[in-house]
């Protein structure tokens, strides 16, 4: 047990290709992995395991899931070796229920949701990471719920990071506009950001905003941001934007922190490209 609590996170993940670039929002990462005490475990909510059941990952090595095409050699090379952590597992199936999470003993692993990011967080991969998968058909209600439940982890030192991105609309790509969204995914990035800043509760009824069905084509990658919403109503705490901004028209790479220090975007290069559509239709690319 510790002392203090864990803050806990939703990071805009964009193209994998930031797992091998430095830009502003890669150098945001990694100034919030610097901030942090040094976690007992980190559990990633990942918009790339999205499947009909809610389970954990529970064993002891996960292995590397490179979940994608397209992309070029260096990146399926990639490898992030982190241990995982049963024990862990077992506490997460534990402190959710009545609610049921299922012990995942050797079917996934870690994700490019999950890895992209702690590359630059914890690039030492040295700290247990686990995996909680999406319940594709469950409700926003079914995810802020459980993660106001995921809450007493962070009395543990577990970090929760949620991992996807608020606006998230492959097929709206645009490769003239490499550093901002269209006008309706800033539009809507916006009031997200003023629901997550006042009122993260309210993020259950955003569905009815007139740009969500554009910014939100699909509910996986939004759906992480309400397991910090949950998080933040659990705890009663302020929830902080960090790295904003879009990229390539179609996503907006805007992250929250939830207590302790928010690090700032730097100015500099944007974020990390899909492979040339060309070759491979950016909605081809992943989920």
């Amino acid at each position: 047990m510790t002392q203090t609590r864990m803050p806990a996170a939703f990071i805009g993940h964009g193209s994998p290709m930031n797992t091998l670039e430095t830009n502003r929002f890669t150098s945001a990462w990694r100034e919030l992995g610097r901030s942090l005490p040094r976690p007992r475990a980190i559990l990633c909510i990942s918009a790339h395991w999205f499947i009909q059941g809610s389970a954990v990952t529970a064993m002891e090595r996960p292995r590397v899931i490179h979940d994608f095409f397209g992309f070029p050699r260096e990146l399926f090379e990639y490898d992030y070796p982190a241990p995982g952590s049963p024990e862990v597992a077992g506490e997460i199936a534990d402190v959710v229920q009545p609610a049921y999470v299922g012990l995942d003993e050797d079917s996934w692993g870690l994700d490019h949701g999950t890895w992209s990011v702690l590359a630059h967080m914890f690039p030492d991969a040295d700290v247990p990471v686990l995996q909680l998968s999406i319940h594709s058909g469950e409700s926003p209600q079914y995810h802020f719920d459980l993660g106001a439940r995921l809450a007493p982890l962070r009395e543990r030192g577990v970090f929760i990071l949620g991992s996807g991105n608020v606006v998230h609309n492959l097929r709206r790509i645009d490769w003239g506009l490499d550093d901002r969204a269209w006008d309706w995914g800033e539009r809507f990035d916006a009031e997200v950001r003023r629901i997550m800043t006042s009122d993260p509760q309210q993020l259950l009824s955003v569905q009815a905003h007139a740009d969500y069905r554009l910014s939100v084509p699909t509910p996986e990658h939004f759906i992480p941001l309400l397991y910090l919403a949950g998080l933040a109503h659990a705890g009663g705490e302020t929830v902080a934007p960090f790295a904003e901004g879009g990229t390539m028209g179609g996503i907006t790479m805007t992250s929250y922190a939830l207590g302790g220090a928010v690090p700032r975007a730097s100015s500099g290069a944007t974020a990390g490209e899909l492979p040339d559509p060309g070759v491979v239709p950016p909605q081809q690319t992943n989920l």
